[in-house]
C-alpha cells in the first residue's frame, strides 16, 4: 500500500454507532439539537471576552509543562489565542518556524480551559482531527506526542484491525485528543459519519500543507478540495490551516474556503539571515560536476543535493561517491525500509550528503543542514524556498547555491507539457465514464473506475485524472468519490494455514477456505465471485483476511484499487452535453499547462533578475526583508553587484526532415498533440502502448519549441483526415 493509502477496507465495517459515547446516547432529533445547543454554547463562551486571560494563561501553561518550550516564537502565539477563542486562522511560516505548535497546544489546552470553567458534561471534550499528505509525517508527530503524554492516533493504511478498533475505542470513550488522517480518507463515507458522532464534537480541524486546497498553489492535491466540505458536514467547531509557501493570491483561495479573516492571517516572512543565497550559471549541465564537486571539498558538513529524476539522484552520488564523498541516493522508488535507512543514517550523520529528488525533505528536522544545493532549477519558487529552509535551523551560516543552464528548462517543460492530453482524449474519456452501467448498492447508483487502465485508455497521466475527477465532482456535482475497493486480494499460506482456517467454521471462513485459489506461492480471493454465490458482505470478508494475517496465519496482499463515484445527477448523455463539458474542462487544463510553464520561469527570473534574492524570495511571498532593508548582503547578487546570466538559446527552425520521420514511424493522425508529444519525448501511457519511447524518432526534436511542433503535426493531421474524407 503506497504511503498516500486511506486503508479504507478497514473501516469499511465501522459502527458508526458504535462510536457515539457508551452513556447509550441515541441518533434521535432531540439529541442531536441537544449536543448542537452545547457546542453553540461552548464556542460562544470561548470567543474574545474576559476569557482572554484564561486563554492566555492555559496557552503558556501548555507551552512549557507539555512540550517544554519557555516562550512563543514569531506568530504562534497570536494564532494559538485565535483558535482558543474559537476563530479560525491561517498560518503561514517558513519551514522549521513550528507551525506544528499552533494546532497542538490548542488540541491539549481545550481541555484545561473546559476543567476551568465547569464545562466538562457527558460530552467530554472532543478531539482535534489534523489532516497531513503524508503517513511517515503523521507517524512522526504521533509518536513526539505519545513521548510527552499526550493522546495521539493515526489512521493509515499501515494499521491492523485490532489497532483500528483500539483506536476507535479510544474516540468513543473520550480518551484521544487528536487523530491524524490523509485527505484520502475523507472520500470514507463511514469515516465522514462517524466524525460527526465524536463525543465532546470535533473541536479543531488542522489543515497542514494547506497550500495544496488552491488550484493555484504549487502542488495542487484535488483530495484537499473536499476538506472544506468535510468540515461542514462534521460541524467542526474551528479550523487552523498551515502552510509555509503560500503567496498572497494562495493564501486569498486558502482564507475564502475556509471562512478565514484576514485579521487571521498570520505570517512570518521567509527571511533568515543565516542563509547564503548563491547561484551560478554555466553552459551545460556538465558543467556543473566540476562546479559541485569543488563547492563540497570547501563546504564540509550535512548536505541535501537536490535533482529532478529518480535516476539522476542515483548516478549523481555514485559520481561523489567516486570522487571520494560519503553519500546516497533518495528517491520514491526506493523500498520504504531502504528510505528510512538512509534517512536515519542521515540526521544520525553517518551519511553526510543525500542527493535526493523532492521526495526527501518533508518533515525532516536536522537542525545542522550546512548546505542544500539545486543541481537542476526548481519547479516553483515554493519548493525552492521549502528546499533552502531546511538548511540551517540551528541559526549558524549555512550555503544554498543552486546551478543553472538553458538544458533545465527542457526538463520542467517535459513535465508541464505531459500534463495537458488532447481535447480528443479528453472527450473519449468523457463519454467512456458517462456510459457506464452503475451498479446499485445501499450507498446508491455507483460506477468503479480503475484509474491506471484508464490512464492508459485515454493517454492520461495520474495526476491530471484525479484532478479531472475531482472537478467533476466538487464543481460539477456530478458524482462524488466513495470508499475505493481493492479488485485482487492474494496471500501466501503460514505453516499453520490449512490446520486453523480449515477449522474455522465462521460462514466468512469456510467462503475464504473453498474458494481461495492457488497457484505456485499465492493465494488468489475473487471477493466479488464469493459475495455473489454466497451472499456475505464485502466488509465481513475482509476483516476476516485482515484478521488472518495479523495472526500470523497468512501474509495478506491487496491490489488494484477501483475507483468508486457515487452519481449524484444524470449525467450529461447527448453528444452536445458532453461537447460544452470537454470544452469548459480544457480550457481549465490549458490554464494548468501555462500555469506550469510560467512557474519555473519564475524561479530562472528570480535568480537572473536584478536585485538581491532573499528581498525577491520574500516579496514572492508579499513580504519584505526586516526593518524594510532592500539588500541581505550575502547572496550573489549582493556579493557581486550583478545579476546571473543565461548564455543566448538559440531557436533552430523547424526540422522538417525529422517531422517525416516521426509520421513515418507512427500511423497516429487523430492526435497531433500526441505526435508533438513523441518528437519532443514527452512518455505517457499511450507512447509505452505503441514502444515509441524505445524508437530513434522518440525525443529526436527535444531542441523545438513545443507550439512549433504542435502546429505542424496539426497540418499533417488535417491533411490525412482530409484525404479520408475525399
Amino acid at each position: 500500500m503506497s504511503d498516500y493509502g486511506s486503508g479504507d477496507e478497514l473501516l469499511a465495517d465501522v459502527n458508526v454507532e458504535g462510536l457515539v459515547s457508551g452513556t447509550k446516547r441515541g441518533r434521535s432529533l432531540s439529541h442531536d439539537q441537544t449536543r448542537e445547543v452545547k457546542l453553540s454554547k461552548r464556542t460562544k463562551a470561548e470567543e474574545p471576552d474576559d476569557n482572554d486571560d484564561l486563554i492566555d494563561r492555559v496557552a503558556k501553561t501548555t507551552l512549557k509543562e507539555n512540550f517544554g518550550f519557555d516562550q512563543f516564537r514569531h506568530e504562534q502565539f497570536s494564532a494559538i489565542r485565535s483558535i482558543l477563542r474559537g476563530e479560525n486562522a491561517l498560518v503561514v511560516f517558513p519551514t522549521g518556524a513550528g507551525k506544528s505548535l499552533c494546532y497542538q497546544i490548542p488540541a491539549v489546552a481545550f481541555e484545561k480551559i473546559d476543567a476551568a470553567k465547569n464545562d466538562r458534561d457527558q460530552m467530554g471534550s472532543g478531539i482535534t482531527i489534523v489532516v497531513s499528505p503524508l503517513i511517515a509525517l503523521m507517524k512522526d508527530q504521533v509518536d513526539a506526542l505519545l513521548r510527552r503524554g499526550i493522546a495521539a492516533a493515526c489512521l493509515d493504511s499501515s494499521k491492523t484491525y485490532e489497532q483500528m478498533q483500539e483506536t476507535n475505542a479510544a474516540i468513543r470513550e473520550g480518551r484521544l485528543r487528536m487523530l491524524y488522517c490523509a485527505p484520502e480518507r475523507l472520500n470514507n463515507e463511514g469515516f465522514v459519519e462517524s466524525m460527526k458522532h465524536v463525543p465532546g464534537g470535533i473541536r479543531l480541524v488542522a489543515v497542514d500543507e494547506a497550500h495544496c486546497i488552491s488550484e493555484w498553489g504549487h502542488s495542487f492535491r484535488p483530495d484537499y478540495l473536499k476538506v472544506a466540505r468535510f468540515i461542514q458536514e462534521i460541524k467542526a467547531e474551528r479550523v487552523i490551516c498551515l502552510t509555509a509557501t503560500a503567496t498572497p493570491r494562495v493564501a486569498d483561495d486558502v482564507a475564502r474556503a475556509f471562512n478565514i479573516d484576514k485579521s487571521n492571517v498570520f505570517r512570518t516572512s521567509p527571511y533568515r539571515p543565516n542563509l547564503q543565497l548563491l547561484a551560478e550559471s554555466v553552459n551545460t549541465k556538465q558543467d556543473k560536476f566540476p562546479k559541485l564537486f569543488k563547492f563540497l571539498k570547501e563546504h564540509p558538513g550535512s548536505t541535501l543535493v537536490y535533482v529532478t529524476l529518480q535516476k539522476q539522484a542515483e548516478n549523481l552520488a555514485s559520481d561523489l561517491s567516486k570522487q571520494g564523498f560519503k553519500t546516497a541516493a533518495f528517491h520514491a522508488g526506493l523500498k520504504a525500509e531502504v528510505k528510512t535507512q538512509i534517512q536515519d543514517d542521515f540526521m544520525a550523520g553517518r551519511i553526510p550528503i543525500v542527493v535526493a529528488t523532492i521526495a526527501f525533505g518533508m518533515g525532516i528536522d536536522k537542525p545542522d543542514i550546512r548546505n542544500v544545493l539545486h543541481f537542476d532549477l526548481s519547479n516553483t519558487i515554493e519548493e525552492y524556498s521549502q528546499q533552502v529552509g531546511r538548511a540551517g535551523r540551528d541559526g549558524k551560516p549555512s550555503h544554498c547555491m543552486l546551478y543553472i543552464c538553458n538544458d533545465d528548462f527542457y526538463l520542467k517543460e517535459n513535465f508541464a507539457r505531459g500534463d495537458l492530453p488532447s481535447r480528443q482524449s479528453l472527450r473519449r474519456l468523457l463519454e467512456d465514464l458517462f456510459t457506464r452501467q452503475p451498479v446499485h448498492t445501499p450507498e446508491g447508483e455507483i460506477i468503479k473506475l480503475n484509474q491506471l487502465s484508464l490512464g492508459q485508455d485515454y493517454d492520461f497521466r495520474a495526476s491530471p485524472l484525479a484532478i479531472l475527477l475531482a472537478t467533476l465532482e466538487l464543481r460539477f456535482g456530478l458524482i462524488r468519490a466513495v470508499t475505493p475497493e481493492y479488485s485482487v486480494y492474494k496471500f501466501e499460506a503460514m505453516q499453520s494455514y490449512k490446520r486453523y482456517v480449515g477449522g474455522d467454521y465462521s460462514k466468512e471462513g469456510k467462503a475464504i477456505f473453498y474458494n481461495a485459489t492457488q497457484a505456485r506461492k499465492w493465494y488468489t480471493v475473487d471477493i466479488n465471485a464469493i459475495m455473489r454465490s454466497t451472499g456475505l458482505l464485502r466488509a465481513d470478508l475482509i476483516r476476516k483476511l485482515n484478521d488472518y494475517n495479523d495472526r500470523g496465519i497468512i501474509v495478506l496482499k491487496a491490489s488494484g484499487v477501483e475507483n468508486r463515484y457515487k452519481i449524484l445527477k444524470k449525467l450529461p448523455s447527448a453528444p452536445e452535453e458532453i461537447d460544452e463539458l470537454t470544452d469548459k474542462l480544457y480550457v481549465d487544463m490549458e490554464i494548468k499547462e501555462k500555469d506550469a510553464l510560467r512557474r519555473t520561469q519564475e524561479v530562472a527570473d528570480l535568480i537572473t533578475g536584478d536585485k538581491c534574492f532573499a528581498l525577491a524570495l520574500a516579496q514572492y511571498f508579499g513580504m519584505g526583508l526586516p526593518d524594510g532593508k532592500t539588500k541581505c548582503d550575502h547572496c550573489t547578487h549582493c556579493l557581486t553587484g550583478k545579476r546571473v546570466m543565461l548564455p543566448p538559446k538559440p531557436t533552430p527552425t523547424v526540422n522538417m526532415t525529422a517531422i517525416q520521420k516521426i509520421l513515418a514511424v507512427c500511423k497516429v493522425r487523430d492526435d497531433p498533440r500526441f505526435l508533438a508529444r513523441v518528437a519532443f519525448g514527452i512518455k505517457s501511457p499511450r507512447v509505452f502502448e505503441l514502444k515509441l519511447h524505445n524508437n530513434s524518432v522518440f525525443a529526436s526534436l527535444e531542441d523545438h519549441d513545443f507550439d512549433l511542433l504542435l502546429r505542424e503535426f496539426t497540418r499533417a493531421c488535417e491533411a490525412a483526415n482530409s484525404k479520408k474524407t475525399d
